[in-house]
């Protein structure tokens, strides 16, 4: 028994059925008796439903979980209404924790289920994924929710609270800028940390269930540093990695155009060179550029690359697109933007090898979201099919919603499994070697777990009804990936832009001895 079920008065069902009408109202939810007299007033869905002679004076748990989510009752003002628990009984139900893992079937990777072994995780990750787990449910996962609906970019406190823990860092992989720094409080060593360690980074971060949000929290830093940091020139190269790693400045990546999407060799952004070729003079457009609005810094890229800090001659306006404006999408603009020629980044006319050279990194990332937040919405379905009851039973017992789990779960089980095998390839294989044997494989990865995800979400909608439409309520997770899990099949490539990439990888690979 929990301390505060200790202190808990306690009454019997029969004084709790007493209080049954208005001004005078108890409700029963998992043992613990509420007096809603006053908050019946308030009550969103009015005071009717809790004057229902099922509810009133009742134990109403059944009821209070077909129509609300578990976290209501952990809100401040609604633990203030508790008064008592019936005699003899005992709280059934467990609220997640921050930090817990969670026992439904399949919610988490298998990696993370006691029954289950892994080859590829280590102590490091293990440790990684419980710190990451903690700091992402007690500090992301709030603001999360808040900016989501507010539109508003990510607090000031929870990007100092990334740098201070150097995710900012971790979120562009392995490599010699994480030598020497304490990652995570120490729970891993930067000369340690690989792909698998970056893997469980990225899955625990797509948990808080913010779309727009997460494109907004340094997304388009981990794809618009890795220019900067391969291509940069010092002194420029480690002044602006500091700068992003310390939370001090934002960078993005700004690369597409209304003219050209996956067609990046069709950019029309031109940069002329001064005569004595000091500096380069910027004009031109990008659009759908995430988190531009909040950028101090833009990896630009055409012909030649630049890093172009924000300054004259550079506007940003916002696009509002299907998902909330804590992404910061922008429509940038150019307009005889002079920039030094220190920040080149890469050799001149070598702009495409700079773009290029991050892609399947990005996409790589991209799956990891995609994956877990697939699997999360898996995790609602079936908490929801659970309890839901229809026509008298469970909606679990329904056939025609087990076939749907069925495919769900073995799609979300596929696709881990084939990202775990290729991040085990990255491990194993230098940077060419990657780009060389990877890139068919990344594609085509991404393309299936888009893909997957919206078979998923449309599954899910089904499932939950009309509150997978509403953007509130029991509901709102399903709303939202239904409605935001396109992004992932569109950035980074398009789905048949990439199968398209994988085929012609494999084409070159395809010997000229063989028939059938």
């Amino acid at each position: 028994m929990t301390t505060q079920e200790q202190t808990l008065k306690r009454l019997t069902k029969d004084e709790v059925a007493r209080h049954n009408k208005a001004g005078d109202l108890w409700i029963v939810v998992d043992s613990i008796v509420y007096d809603l007299s006053k908050f019946a007033a308030m009550h969103p869905g009015g005071s009717g439903v809790l004057l229902d002679a099922e509810v009133a004076g009742q134990d109403a748990t059944t009821v209070f979980y077909g129509l609300h989510r578990s976290e209501i009752l952990q809100r401040p003002q609604y633990q203030r209404l508790k008064i008592g628990q019936i005699e003899g009984e005992k709280q059934r139900i467990k609220s997640m924790k921050p930090g817990d893992i969670s026992r439904v079937p399949y919610a988490e990777p298998t990696w993370l289920t006691p029954e289950f072994k892994s080859p590829y995780y280590k102590e490091s990750h293990r440790a990684l994924q419980k710190a990451m787990r903690k700091f992402v449910d007690e500090v992301i996962y709030p603001d999360a929710q808040l900016c989501e609906e507010n539109g508003k970019r990510a607090s000031k406190e929870v990007l100092e609270a990334m740098a201070k823990i150097n995710m900012n860092a971790m979120r562009l992989g392995p490599g010699k800028h994480l030598h020497g720094r304490e990652l995570l409080g120490g729970v891993v060593k930067g000369e340690e940390f690989d792909y698998f360690h970056e893997l469980v980074i990225n899955q625990e971060i797509a948990r808080m269930g913010a779309r727009g949000y997460g494109d907004g929290l340094n997304a388009g830093m981990v794809i618009g540093l890795p220019p900067v940091l391969n291509f940069g020139q010092e002194p420029l190269r480690s002044k602006v990695v500091e700068e992003v790693f310390n939370g001090q400045k934002v960078i993005s990546l700004a690369i597409s155009e209304a003219f050209a999407g996956s067609d990046v060799a069709g950019l029309r952004t031109t940069a002329t060179k001064s005569e004595d070729g000091t500096y380069w003079i910027i004009n031109g457009t990008k659009k759908w550029i995430s988190g531009g609005m909040h950028s101090d810094y833009f990896t630009e890229g055409g012909l030649t690359a630049f890093l172009v800090p924000r300054g004259e001659g550079v506007e940003t306006k916002q696009i509002k697109t299907s998902y909330s404006t804590a992404a910061g999408t922008a429509y940038i603009t150019f307009d005889n933007v002079k920039v030094p020629a220190e920040n080149m980044l890469g050799p001149e006319d070598g702009g495409l090898l700079v773009i290029l050279s991050n892609f399947n990194h990005e996409r790589w990332v991209m799956c990891c979201a995609s994956a877990r937040s697939s699997r999360m919405v898996v995790e609602e379905c079936l908490k929801w099919a659970a309890q839901r009851e229809v026509f008298g039973k469970p909606l679990l017992a329904q056939a025609v919603i087990r076939a749907k789990f069925a495919h769900m779960i073995a799609k979300v089980e596929a696709i881990q499994a084939w990202l775990e095998s290729v991040t085990y390839q990255m491990n194993n294989m230098t940077y060419k070697e990657q780009s060389r044997n990877l890139a068919g494989q990344i594609a085509f990865l991404k393309m299936q777990s888009t893909r997957f995800a919206g078979e998923i979400a449309d599954d899910a909608v089904n499932i939950f009804g009309g509150r997978g439409l509403t953007k509130t309520g029991m509901g709102k997770f399903i709303e939202q990936f239904q409605r935001t899990q396109k992004f992932d099949a569109i950035l980074g490539g398009a789905e048949e832009v990439l199968g398209d990439l994988g085929v012609r990888q494999a084409m070159r690979k395809m010997p000229k001895d063989v028939r059938l």
